[in-house]
């Protein structure tokens, strides 16, 4: 039943909804973001200008450019036009980052749909009706009368936001948006790392099963050499037997390093969108790589504000904190606000003749009294989740942080290890010739030209994989860096309410 107000009440209740409105407080916490870390380093051992150098090409020392910043496309430092091309493919075509785009308008949607909440409601209603009444109902003489009744009306209702449920409300669900809006960030910096790592990898895989035929072709020369050394008794059968065991034992290791290569070319192919019976139009193999040779390395307090996953922590932070509040309100009286004007004749000419109008103004007010405990429950429930969101926040940060520090690492041990397998594949190569020079003279035995063909085989394959890495950890660094999306044209930096708390 509604309370019908007089004019000077209705005026008085409306300058009380406008105050109420406009100065009403949002209940719950508000979210407030801590400082960034203050640091510089990412590892307690202080950061080298630059990694160790090898004498080979691609052997060059990498620095590390403290404090600079990351390009938006950040795979272009390896000057590789197939990679560009492929990633740009990828990007409208996978199908991941099509899934992360409509996440993302969906969010946005429904944000746009809960903002609504803070607007009168406003619905029309229109009813045609045949009647047949009895007499006999009212104690008068038994007759039936038939007649129409034809109605429309207006009905406009407001929820006062006294407490700030509906902004709390509002508030968490543009935090939702802004989660996919990072998720969708976090999908497109994981797809173009990938393909970048799945370059390197077909690079390596293609190195290695060069390397191994060229094993293969030496180790069948060498086989071929003993057979004839065997014809003129230069050579025994344990001779023959043995390279032809070593000889096999290379050839066993090819068919698996093809199998990994088509492998690869398959992932790609689904990075793309495609389906692995399609053709892809590029092939990668380490000279067509350039090492990134300039690495900007984001301090800590940047890398907070940057990396897609700890803003995405961050917004799904905030949208735990506007849920309390949310829980909290529906604890507090709700204010509603209703009005209704219509007319209703027995015909439709008649629907706005003078005495077919009604109107009524009504306001509620309820407060929850006993509901089992439930209200309070939920909003026990709702600080869990904030705590929750909270802890899981700040390990997103101390993962973000180890990412960095492992790569930097990594990268420092990639350089010396490259001089290092470097060193041994020279090594091994002299090795090998001298071998081979003192056998033919029979100043050494055939186990000794064994020993020094497999050595030879075990540094070139070391060599390929101590290249490959250098490449594939510069790529870590900057995944762990966030990609450096903000540098894009058509990119937004993360309103500051966004950053979360640390520690």
């Amino acid at each position: 039943m509604h309370h019908i107000f007089s004019l000077p009440q209705c005026r008085a209740l409306s300058a009380i909804v406008l105050t109420l409105s406009l100065d009403g407080c949002a209940v719950g916490p508000d979210y407030q973001p801590a400082a960034p870390p203050t640091g510089k380093a990412y590892e307690s051992s202080a950061l080298p200008l630059a990694t160790a150098q090898a004498a080979s090409r691609d052997g060059a020392a990498q620095f590390f450019r403290v404090g600079e910043d990351l390009p938006d496309q950040w795979w272009t430092l390896y000057r590789a036009p197939a990679l560009d091309r492929l990633i740009r493919q990828a990007l409208e075509a996978n199908p991941d980052l099509k899934a992360a785009d409509a996440a993302l308008r969906q969010g946005q949607e429904l944000a746009a749909a809960e903002r609504g909440g803070l607007l009168p409601s406003l619905d029309a209603s229109a009813s045609q009706q045949r009647n047949r009444s009895s007499g006999a109902a009212q104690g008068q003489p038994a007759f039936s009368s038939l007649y129409n009744v034809t109605s429309a009306s207006l009905s406009v209702s407001y929820n006062v936001d006294v407490f700030g449920g509906t902004r709390r409300a509002i508030e968490a669900s543009e935090a939702q948006s802004e989660y996919q809006r990072w998720q969708r960030e976090a999908s497109i910096l994981t797809l173009t790392a990938n393909i970048v790592t799945a370059a390197i990898d077909e690079a390596s895989l293609r190195a290695q099963i060069d390397a191994t035929q060229r094993i293969i072709a030496d180790q069948t020369d060498q086989l071929t050499a003993i057979r004839r050394q065997f014809a003129v008794g230069g050579a025994s059968r344990a001779d023959i037997l043995a390279q032809d065991s070593l000889l096999a034992q290379s050839k066993a290791t090819l068919p698996s390093l093809e199998k990994q290569l088509h492998q690869q070319r398959h992932l790609l192919a689904t990075y793309l969108g495609r389906s692995p019976a399609d053709e892809i139009d590029a092939a990668f193999d380490l000279d067509a790589l350039s090492l990134p040779v300039d690495l900007p390395v984001t301090l800590p307090a940047r890398l907070v504000q940057q990396r897609p996953d700890i803003l995405a922590a961050a917004a799904n932070l905030h949208y735990a904190s506007a849920e309390v509040g949310v829980a909290v309100a529906n604890q507090w009286p709700q204010l509603t606000l209703s009005a209704d004007y219509g007319t209703a004749a027995a015909t439709a000419g008649q629907l706005f003749t003078t005495g077919a109008a009604a109107w009524g103004l009504g306001a509620s007010l309820a407060q929850p009294i006993f509901h089992g405990g439930a209200l309070g429950h939920r909003r026990a429930a709702a600080e869990a989740a904030f705590d929750q969101a909270n802890a899981q926040y700040q390990s997103t940060v101390l993962t973000a942080l180890r990412n960095v520090a492992d790569s930097l690492r990594a990268l420092q041990s990639d350089a010396e290890t490259l001089q290092q397998q470097q060193a041994y594949a020279d090594a091994a190569d002299r090795s090998m010739a001298l071998t081979r020079q003192r056998y033919a003279l029979g100043a050494v035995s055939h186990v000794a030209l064994l020993d020094a063909q497999r050595s030879e085989a075990q540094a070139r394959l070391a060599l390929i994989a101590a290249q490959a890495a250098r490449l594939s950890d510069s790529a870590a660094l900057f995944q762990a860096l966030g990609g450096g999306w903000w540098n894009r044209p058509d990119s937004a930096a993360p309103p500051p309410d966004l950053i979360g708390p640390l520690f």
